[in-house]
C-alpha cells in the first residue's frame, strides 16, 4: 500500500505526464480500486440497484469550458487545471454563480422517470468549492455566491420522496484552492504543503457536515486518495462510518478500504466480477458542464451499455453535467426519460440480477436470477433462429419479457435454439426469459464462440484468446485528450513462431468469412509477417503501423482486413494467429472479427 511519500511522487509526476501514457499508469494507480475482504452488511441494495446516476455541478459549470475566450475540452470539471488558472482569480466565479433553475423536485423526478435507484452529487470536487453550507470553510455555495442557499438540502429532500438513495462525492485529498490541498502545483510549492493540515482542518470536518446534516446517506463517493498513511486513512473510514454505519465507501477512499469496488472511468472489466461493483460512464465526453459538448449517448447506447455491466455483474452510474443555471442539458433529460421507458418492460431483466453463465454472443449478453436466464438481444438473427450454447439445464418455460408472449423453442444436448417473433432489427436490447430448473451453471468465458452467417459480425475479443508460448494478456489505460480514459485490453508479446494464441470456434453456417485483424502496432512491428490457421488453410498477413504507445501516445488501432475464409462444413474449428518468423512483438491485439461475405 502507499505511503505519505508515494503519494507525493504519484502527485509530482503529474504534473508533468497529463496527457501522456504516464499520466494513465499514475492515475490507474490513484484510483485505487481494492476494497476490503469482508462485505458490508448493507451492500444488498446496492448490488440489487445496477443503475446510479452522477451528477457533477460546481463552479465549474458556470464556466462551461471557456476561460479567457478558450476553449477547453475533455473534463470539464478540471478546467482550473487545465487552464492553470490562479486559486484567487477562480475563486472570483464564485460572484457570478447564481443556480436559481435548480428544481431539486424536477432533477429526483427525472432520476425516477429514468429508472435510477441511487443518486451521487459532487460535495465538493478538485477546485475546493463547497455545493454545500459548510462551516469548515466559507469557499461554499452558501456564503460565496449570490444563489444564498443550500441545494444539498434540497435535493436530499426530493431523493427521499422518489425512494431514491441519495450519496455525496467528495475529492478527499485534491484540493486546488487549499495552500494545503492536493495538487495545485501552479500557485503551492508542492514541497511545503502540510496534508494533515488539510485534512484536519477542511476536509475532515466537511466530510462529518456531510455524514450529519442531510439525512441517512446510501453512499459517499470519494476520489483520488493521497496524502494518508494506511492507518490514518483507517481512521478517518472509522470516524466516519461511526456517524452512519450503513453508508458505504466507494473504494477510492484508497488503500483497499473502501466498501464496493469503483473501476476506472469508462472501464468495464473483461469477465464477470463477484462482489459488490461499479462502472462508471459519462452522458456525453466530460463529466462537468461544457457547452460546445453535444456528443450524448443515445437512449440505445445506454441501454446497451447496462445490459453490458449488468451482465459482468455490476452497477452502471451514468453522469450528467447540469449548468451553471442549474439545468440538466436538454439530451440528458429527454435521453434518460427514453431509458426509464425501456426499464419499465424490462426492468427485471436489470435489477437484481446478477452476471448471465452464457457469455456474450453474436446477439448480446445475459443476466440471471435463480431459475431464470434473461437474454439481451442485441442483433437479431438474420433467419430468427437465436441459438443459446452451452445451456445444459431442463427449460420450463421461454416467453418474451416485455409482452410475456410464448416463444417457441427446441433442445439438442446442450445447445437451446429460440424461433424469435418479429421485431425491428433497430431495437436497442429486446429481451427473452428462459426458465430453468436446477443449479445454476458455471461461467466459461473460453468455451466455443458461435460464427453465424446470420449476424453481421463476430467479435473474438483478445482476452478470450488461449495463449501458448509468450504471449500475454495485458490491459492498457490511455486518453485522446484530456479525460477521456479509455481501456483495452490485449494479446501482447507475441514475438517467436512458437508464440500463438487460438479461439475455439463453432461455425454453425458454411460459407466465406472475411477475417480482419484489430491491433495497434508500433515501429518495431511494422512489416512484420504473421500467419492465420483457420479451417485447413493458412492465410499470411504483413502487419501495418498504427502509432507508438511507448512514446507517449494513445493506443491507436487499425482493422487490418486480411483474407477470406471458406469454411466447408458446419462444426468446431480453431482460429490460430503466430508470427511467420522469430522477430519483435508482432502487435497489441485487441481482437479478431468475422464478417460473413454475402
Amino acid at each position: 500500500m502507499m505511503k505519505k511519500q508515494k503519494y507525493i511522487r504519484l502527485l509530482l509526476c503529474l504534473v508533468f505526464f497529463a496527457k501522456t501514457s504516464s499520466y494513465a499508469q499514475v492515475m490507474e494507480e490513484m484510483w485505487d480500486k481494492g476494497t476490503g475482504l469482508k462485505e458490508h452488511p448493507n451492500v444488498g441494495w446496492f448490488k440489487d440497484a445496477k443503475f446510479g446516476l452522477f451528477i457533477h455541478w460546481g463552479l465549474y459549470s458556470k464556466l462551461a469550458g471557456k476561460w479567457n475566450g478558450k476553449n477547453y475540452y475533455g473534463s470539464g470539471e478540471w478546467i482550473m487545471n487545465q487552464a492553470k488558472i490562479p486559486a484567487a482569480e477562480y475563486a472570483k466565479v464564485a460572484s457570478t454563480f447564481n443556480p436559481v433553475n435548480f428544481n431539486a423536485d424536477e432533477w429526483a423526478q427525472l432520476a425516477s422517470d429514468a429508472g435510477i435507484k441511487y443518486l451521487v452529487i459532487t460535495a465538493k470536487h478538485h477546485e475546493g468549492f463547497a455545493m454545500f453550507d459548510s462551516k469548515a470553510s466559507d469557499f461554499n455555495i452558501v456564503k460565496a455566491t449570490p444563489y444564498g442557499k443550500d441545494p444539498m438540502k434540497a435535493l436530499a429532500t426530493a431523493t427521499a420522496k422518489k425512494n431514491i438513495r441519495f450519496g455525496f462525492y467528495y475529492s478527499q485529498f485534491v484540493d486546488w484552492h487549499e495552500p494545503n490541498g492536493g495538487r495545485n502545483s501552479w500557485d503551492f510549492d508542492e514541497s511545503k504543503k502540510n496534508y494533515a493540515s488539510y485534512y484536519s482542518q477542511k476536509a475532515i470536518p466537511q466530510l462529518k457536515e456531510l455524514l450529519t446534516n442531510y439525512g441517512p446517506l446510501g453512499i459517499v463517493w470519494f476520489d483520488l486518495p493521497g496524502g494518508l498513511t494506511k492507518e490514518e486513512t483507517q481512521k478517518l473510514v472509522d470516524s466516519l462510518h461511526a456517524l452512519q454505519p450503513q453508508s458505504l465507501f466507494s473504494s477510492r477512499v484508497g488503500q483497499g478500504l473502501g466498501d464496493y469496488k469503483d473501476f476506472g472511468d469508462s472501464e468495464i472489466p473483461d469477465a464477470p466480477v463477484k462482489g459488490a461493483w461499479e462502472s462508471i460512464y459519462t452522458h456525453n465526453d466530460s463529466w462537468g458542464y461544457i457547452e460546445h459538448d453535444l456528443n450524448f449517448k443515445s437512449p440505445a447506447a445506454i441501454i446497451q451499455l447496462l445490459a453490458k455491466v449488468a451482465s459482468k455483474g455490476g452497477n452502471l452510474m451514468l453522469n450528467v453535467g447540469p449548468d451553471g443555471n442549474g439545468r440538466i442539458p436538454y439530451h440528458s433529460v429527454k435521453y434518460l426519460r427514453e431509458t426509464g421507458k425501456w426499464l419499465k418492460k424490462n426492468g427485471e431483466a436489470i435489477y437484481g440480477t446478477t452476471y448471465g453463465f452464457i457469455p456474450q454472443q453474436p446477439w448480446g449478453v445475459t443476466t440471471a436470477k435463480p431459475g431464470k436466464l434473461f437474454l439481451h438481444v442485441f442483433s437479431r438473427p438474420g433467419n430468427g433462429k437465436l441459438l443459446v450454447p452451452g445451456f445444459s439445464n431442463a427449460v420450463k418455460a421461454v416467453y418474451a419479457l416485455g409482452n410475456r408472449q410464448s416463444v417457441s423453442w427446441k433442445k439438442a444436448g446442450n445447445d437451446l435454439e429460440l424461433q424469435l417473433p418479429a421485431f425491428a432489427q433497430d431495437a436497442p436490447n429486446t429481451v427473452f426469459v428462459v426458465e430453468y430448473t436446477g443449479a445454476q451453471p458455471g461461467y466459461d468465458n473460453k468455451s466455443a464462440q458461435i460464427v453465424s452467417g446470420q449476424y453481421a459480425t463476430t467479435v473474438l475479443d483478445a482476452h478470450t484468446a488461449r495463449l501458448s508460448g509468450n504471449p500475454k494478456t495485458k490491459s492498457f489505460t490511455f486518453s485522446h485528450y484530456f479525460g477521456d480514459w479509455k481501456h483495452e485490453t490485449c494479446v501482447i508479446d507475441m514475438q517467436q513462431k512458437k508464440d500463438s494464441i487460438s479461439f475455439q470456434l463453432r461455425v454453425t453456417e458454411p460459407g466465406d468469412y472475411r477475417i480482419v485483424l484489430e491491433y495497434s502496432c508500433g515501429q518495431e512491428g511494422f512489416k512484420q509477417e504473421g500467419v492465420i490457421g483457420f479451417a485447413g488453410q493458412q492465410y499470411l498477413f504483413r502487419t501495418l503501423k498504427t502509432g507508438e504507445f511507448e512514446k507517449n501516445t494513445p493506443l491507436l488501432f487499425i482493422k487490418h482486413a486480411v483474407s477470406i475464409a471458406t469454411v466447408q462444413q458446419p462444426g468446431e474449428y480453431t482460429l490460430s494467429i503466430h508470427p511467420y518468423q522469430d522477430g519483435k512483438e508482432l502487435f497489441k491485439l485487441r481482437s479478431v472479427i468475422l464478417e460473413p461475405v454475402k
